[in-house]
């Protein structure tokens, strides 16, 4: 039995959840998502929660009723707080700005990146060495935030480059004389 496929998913007041087939909608204050699962799930709801069940007991079954269930919890809490990601800049002269519907970043190459921020997405930047990633689909958030970290990853010696915040970078010592 999954810890976790077995546990409800919770609707809080002020969220509308609705299922058809396999697609769960979600609506909420922030917007709405929805999700097509897998046909070894079924879903089906209850009041104010979201039940999910295997319909077999193999192996794949059973793995897809837990990241199932967290999937319809990720789309809840999308609709209701919404996701963020910090990312973090250092490196003299290295620097963010949001212009328009684009991210500039300067991180030291001959060239300013560009970056087209995609639709659902906001991004913030409080100071010019900080970007804040925000929206209400966990899976584009992380994936827009890893985009910019690619652009110029940290390196080991000094630790310049585009970081996640709290991520602790493994620091190596330069060359010895």
């Amino acid at each position: 039995m999954s810890k976790i496929g077995k546990l409800p998913v919770a609707i809080p007041a002020g969220v509308t959840a609705s299922l058809s087939g396999q697609t769960v909608k979600v609506k909420g204050p922030k917007g709405a998502l929805e999700l097509t699962l897998v046909e070894e799930i079924a879903a089906k709801l209850e009041g104010s929660e979201i039940l999910l069940s295997m319909t077999g007991e193999s192996n794949r079954h059973k793995a897809m009723w837990g990241m199932s269930r967290t999937l319809v919890a990720n789309l809840v809490e999308g609709v209701t707080k919404g996701f963020e990601k910090k990312l973090e800049i250092t490196g003299v002269g290295y620097k963010a700005a949001v212009q328009g519907k684009t991210l500039n970043l300067s991180l030291g190459y001959s060239h300013d990146v560009l970056y087209a921020i995609p639709e659902g997405i906001q991004i913030v930047t409080p100071k010019p060495t900080e970007v804040i990633v925000s929206g209400i689909n966990r899976q584009q958030v992380g994936q827009v935030a890893a985009e910019i970290r690619e652009f110029r990853g940290p390196e080991p010696y000094k630790g310049k480059g585009v970081k996640y915040a709290g991520e602790f970078i493994f620091r190596k010592e330069g060359k010895k004389k």
